[in-house]
């Protein structure tokens, strides 16, 4: 149904916000025999160029920066101190393997205060970012020879199957980076009616920095983001708090907390994979936001914008799981819309 091998690669490749160098080597490598143009703009993100039959653009959008960690301070025994790039819930942090890129990349585990020897209210106190530390198990002088303050760290974990779902570090958003990969593989040899800029964009976590400048330059007419979403679909979820259930379907954006997608674009992708038959959910997320921010407002006028996301448990933490049947149709959902986008009505009304 889909290349696990790829997605894999896509989802173990590092790539910090303001540090995506080596995820972004591996797209332009990995895509360039697919598209008419690829390029890099001043800010890191990578465009993806396949020309159109008239003179009008949709930009597609999926971040390829992951939440990770930048380290701060190292002390004399040689542990290192860090804070977040992007929002984690400090609770899934203990004992978690990362990788400081430093001079060479270093393996450490998050580590903090034994539980043998915390006071009665340190044990039921949520655990705090500043509480955690890095571990290299290395001398300090070696640490301090490979790491220093400004190096980027990132999760240590590799994609496994479960079931119909695939589970691993960085979905969010790597796995709409694999299907935006997949999409433009797909649309290789056919004709699309306008121009399609693919889009890879860098610190989408941090504040949606590469989505704005990118959205800026192209000016597009029509903007799609490609990006994950709240699956809650777990014991404890009330009804009205579930967002979206894995192995539904694709969900397409109704709104988030910086977002109303335009009901235009809204249609348009409901009638689109109804008419084709692909599973869909409607995404109405209370809070957070995504690269349709920037796709909608940072371009000369504005865009007409929407978003297809990918329904996915754990957001945010160490490890994160999506179904194999809800990419497949987050594919098969944008591959058509850039194939009819021209034949929808696209009038106020």
């Amino acid at each position: 149904m889909i290349n696990i091998e790829l997605l894999s690669q896509v989802c173990k490749m590092p790539g910090a916000p303001g540090f995506e160098q080596q995820i972004r080597s591996f797209i332009i490598d990995h895509i360039s025999p697919f598209v008419d143009d690829v390029y890099t703009d001043t800010m890191g993100n990578v465009i993806a160029f396949k020309k159109g039959k008239e003179n009008k653009k949709v930009m597609v959008a999926a971040h390829m920066d992951e939440i990770s960690f930048i380290t701060t301070y190292i002390d004399d025994d040689g542990f290192i101190r860090f804070q977040p790039l992007g929002g984690f819930d400090p609770k899934t942090l203990t004992a978690q393997r990362v990788i400081i890129h430093g001079k060479e990349d270093v393996i450490g585990v998050m580590a903090s205060k034994p539980i043998h020897i915390m006071k009665p209210e340190e044990k039921t106190k949520a655990p705090d970012i500043k509480d955690f530390y890095i571990d290299t198990g290395l001398s300090s002088d070696k640490v301090k020879e490979l790491i220093t303050p400004g190096n980027p760290i990132t999760r240590e974990r590799e994609l496994i199957q479960m079931g119909e779902c695939v589970n691993s570090k960085s979905l969010d958003n790597r796995v709409s980076v694999f299907a935006l990969l997949e999409t433009l593989k797909e649309l290789k040899d056919v004709e699309v009616s306008y121009d399609v800029y693919g889009v890879f964009t860098v610190q989408e976590e941090v504040g949606i920095r590469g989505a704005t400048v990118a959205s800026s330059e192209i000016n597009p007419d029509f903007g799609i983001a490609l990006d994950t979403t709240i699956a809650y679909d777990l014991p404890g979820a009330n009804p009205q708090e579930i967002v979206t259930k894995l192995g539904k379907g694709t969900a397409i954006k109704i709104l988030d907390g910086m977002t109303i997608a335009d009901y235009r674009m809204v249609n348009f992708l409901k009638k689109t994979a109804t008419d084709n038959k692909i599973d869909f959910q409607l995404e109405i997320l209370p809070a957070g936001g995504t690269d349709t921010a920037s796709l909608q407002r940072s371009g000369k006028g504005g865009s007409i914008a929407g978003a297809i996301s990918i329904p996915t448990r754990h957001l945010h933490q160490v490890i994160e799981m999506s179904h194999t049947k809800d990419i497949r149709d987050s594919i098969d959902l944008l591959k058509v819309a850039l194939i009819e986008i021209d034949k929808y009505d696209w009038s106020f009304k």
